[in-house]
């Protein structure tokens, strides 16, 4: 390790850790700082934004089933963001008797919108 520095504390601990770390870790932890530093720029890119996950629901599925499906497959979205639209539509099923293709169908098109929303923003 390098000698001594001024640094704050929270820096000599980061220093300490990453020396700590194997190559390849290191490499993960700085793409992560990266990633965090472009995050907190508002300068996520559209072309770091991961393609989903096609992962085909069986015939018969669940609305929790495809939310958890859908969820996998566009695994990139904030599920907080997603929270609100799908629980009305889960409640709309559970409480309202909806039927569930028409509710994982609505579901779908939601995640592909908001998919479709963070490429075209970054956000």
């Amino acid at each position: 390790m390098a000698p001594k520095q001024n640094l704050p504390a929270d820096q000599r601990k980061l220093l300490k850790l990453y020396s700590g770390l194997s190559q390849g870790e290191r490499e993960n932890l700085l793409a992560f700082a990266e990633f965090l530093s472009q995050r907190e720029e508002g300068e996520v890119a559209t072309q770091q934004i991961a393609e989903p996950k096609p992962i085909p629901g069986p015939e018969e599925e669940s609305v929790i089933a495809a939310i958890k499906r859908l969820s996998e497959t566009y695994h990139m979205l904030d599920r907080s963001t997603l929270f609100h639209e799908t629980s009305s539509l889960m409640t709309s099923h559970v409480m309202q008797g909806r039927e569930a293709v028409d509710v994982i169908d609505e579901l779908e098109a939601l995640f592909q919108t908001k998919y479709q929303q963070l490429t075209e923003t970054g956000d």
